[in-house]
Formats: C-alpha cells, sequence, structure tokens
C-alpha cells in the first residue's frame, strides 16, 4: 500500500489525470498485525516523453500549510557545485523530474551559491517551472550571513537571481541568529510574503524555545513557520525524538528530515572500512559502522528483501511512517539512484518492522 494513502486527500499536478483504485489490505494478526480495513490508493497518471508516454507515480500531498503539493520526499541538492558538477547534477534533476519527483531542496550557502545557480540552469533549460517546487534556505550565505533584516533582503535577491525565479516557494531560516530578534526576522519575511517573493517559511535546526518563541509571534500578527528541517534518519534519532519532536507535532510543523541516509550510509553501499572513500563524506558515513551500525543495516536489509526493495527505500520509508515527518530530503549522486528514493512513497510498512527497525537503531 502507498505511504501517501495515510496524509489526506492528494492534490494532483496541473493537468494530470488521477486514477483511484479500492485496495483491500490483508487480514493482520495480533503480533504486531493491523486490522484488515479498505484503503484508497491514488497515483497520477503524468505526461512523459513522446517515447515513453504517460507514466504512474506517487499522488502528490500537501507539504503543511505551505501551498506546495509534491511527492513526498525532497532531493537534496548539497553536493551540486560541490561534489557533483553540472553535467552529472543534470542528469539526477532529469532522472528525478522523468519519473515524477517535483520537490527540491537547496541552500544559498550549498557550495556558496553554486548549487542554486546549477538548480536555476536546469529549471530554465528543461522549462519546468510551474511543474517543480523548489525550497532553499537563507542566513549562512558568506556574503550575507545571519538573519537581520537586511541580510534576509540581500539573500533572497540573490536567490531569486540564482535560481531564475521570481518567487521562492518556501524558504527556511537556516539555523538560529542569538543577535538579532527573531520579529525583526519575521518581520523582513514578512514584506517579502507580501511582495509576491516569498511564499512560505520555515526554520532549519532551530531549537525548542525559539519554534515557541517563533509561535507565539505568529499569534501576534507575524508570519508562522509551516515547515522545520533537522537532521533526522535511523542511525541519529535522539536530538529529534524528544521535545523537538512534540513540539513539531504541537505546532503542526511539516518535518522534513535531511540526511535521511545518513550520509548514504543507509544506502548499504559502506559495511567495511574499506568501502569507505577517502573525503569529508565518506569521513561521515564511517562514524556509523560498528555494531550499532551493522545491526541497523542488517534490519533494513531483511525487510527491504520482503518488499523487493533498496535498503535506502526502507530507511525513507521509515521516516515517512513518522507522524510528524511529510518529506525526507535526500541527495543522489548517480541517475540510477533516484528511483529507490521516490519508491519509498509506495512502501507501506508493517507494525511488525516498524518495531523491527526501531529496536535495531535504539
Amino acid at each position: 500500500m502507498a505511504r501517501h494513502v495515510y496524509r489526506g486527500d492528494a492534490v494532483s499536478a496541473a493537468g494530470a489525470a488521477v486514477a483511484e483504485f479500492d485496495v483491500d489490505a490483508p487480514e493482520r494478526d495480533d503480533s504486531g498485525r493491523v486490522e484488515a480495513e479498505a484503503s484508497r490508493l491514488r497515483v497520477e497518471t503524468v505526461a512523459s516523453n513522446p517515447l515513453s508516454g504517460p507514466i504512474t507515480v506517487p499522488a502528490r500531498v500537501a507539504i503543511g500549510d505551505t501551498g506546495i503539493a509534491a511527492q513526498p520526499f525532497a532531493l537534496g541538492t548539497s553536493t551540486f557545485g560541490w561534489t557533483l558538477g553540472t553535467d552529472d547534477a543534470f542528469a539526477v534533476l532529469d532522472r528525478f523530474a522523468g519519473i515524477g519527483g517535483s520537490l527540491i531542496d537547496t541552500a544559498d550557502s550549498y557550495a556558496a551559491g553554486r548549487s542554486e545557480s546549477i538548480v536555476g540552469m536546469w529549471l530554465a533549460s528543461r522549462r519546468t517551472h510551474g511543474r517543480t517546487s523548489v525550497m532553499t534556505k537563507v542566513g549562512r550565505h558568506p556574503d550575507h550571513p545571519g538573519l537581520a533584516p537586511k541580510q534576509i533582503n540581500a539573500s533572497v535577491e540573490a536567490s531569486l537571481a540564482r535560481l531564475g525565479v521570481d518567487r521562492l516557494d518556501l524558504v527556511h531560516f537556516h539555523g538560529e541568529d542569538p543577535e538579532v530578534p527573531l520579529e525583526e526576522s519575521l518581520g523582513a519575511i514578512d514584506a517579502l510574503i507580501a511582495a509576491g517573493k516569498v511564499g512560505a517559511i520555515g526554520a532549519s535546526d532551530f531549537g525548542t524555545d525559539r519554534l515557541i518563541e517563533a509561535r507565539v509571534l505568529a499569534a501576534n500578527g507575524l508570519p508562522r513557520f509551516h515547515t522545520f528541517t533537522t537532521r533526522y534518519n535511523l542511525m541519529e534519532r535522539k536530538p529529534f525524538e524528544g521535545a523537538p519532536e512534540l513540539v513539531a507535532h504541537a505546532q503542526g510543523l511539516a518535518v522534513l528530515p535531511y540526511f535521511a541516509l545518513a550520509n548514504g550510509f543507509l544506502g548499504g553501499g559502506v559495511r567495511r572500512r574499506a568501502d569507505v572513500r577517502h573525503d569529508a563524506r565518506g569521513a561521515r558515513q564511517a562514524k556509523h559502522l560498528g555494531r550499532r551500525g551493522h545491526r541497523v543495516l542488517a534490519a533494513v536489509d531483511e525487510v527491504a528483501f520482503a518488499h523487493g526493495v533498496q535498503p535506502a527505500t526502507v530507511a525513507l520509508a521509515w521516516l515517512l511512517a513518522k507522524p510528524t515527518v511529510a518529506a525526507p530530503v535526500a541527495s543522489a549522486t548517480k541517475p540510477e539512484q533516484v528511483e529507490a528514493l521516490l519508491a519509498a512513497a509506495a512502501v507501506e510498512l508493517t507494525r511488525s518492522e516498524l518495531v523491527e527497525l526501531d529496536r535495531a537503531s535504539a
């Protein structure tokens, strides 16, 4: 069964034909299985290239209250302009769009803006405006650091130029700025929203106190955070599970976990020290090698085999089973990796599988 079935009504893309099917779930016993129920599976039939014709993809869902409708997965682009050149990045983006993906995550600080520039060139060359949503972050670009109104305005204008768009669908404050009162930052964004340059806002790596403060300010007329991005995956659970998760749930924030594959470790390609590449990404993966890491990969492998999918698909499906998670964010270095990422939306993990994954990663 498709994961998005339980996220409310899906919103179809403009011009897409939406087909509905009744699917009966099998009976589940008390050893961790749910009772039998009827589910409605929604898929979209969207136009593809003339050779392959229409394709069927997971239906789009609402990303919180942002006004964005997308498949419940966001393609991360932190490697664009850093370890991935323009041609390779275009190949990944082409495959992502070709199988129905529509939500792209970037930031003005990724490769000092180069990531945004590559995404912008791709948007222009492929004419995907209107069919693709882009969320970016401001606050850490070396030329416009921090969240003072002047810096926010300059950052947004620079991002608009690099992306080649008139409006940023979703802007995240990229970390807290203790030197600037939050009401000043929100006031600057309020003016940009009124000017039609920003659609919605979210918080990235904010503490719970700051999130609560933001909600109080929103109750007094300032813009409200709709999304929350944070590091969260099977290998890194403790920082989010607890107070941040409770606050996100209470505030109705759509959580967009980044590093959803633990820097690629949960893809299963690194299982021995000999597999580790000698670069920054390899060093981040290597820290997960050990007894717990092997235990998690073994559990992921078992579930992946049962569903006939890749380990990365299971790792993302585990995140999508969390009630606050709207769309995990993960990157791909090769086009052939993209299918496994987007496929997570169509994998429904059983209760016993979720329990086993939780136990292995505890």
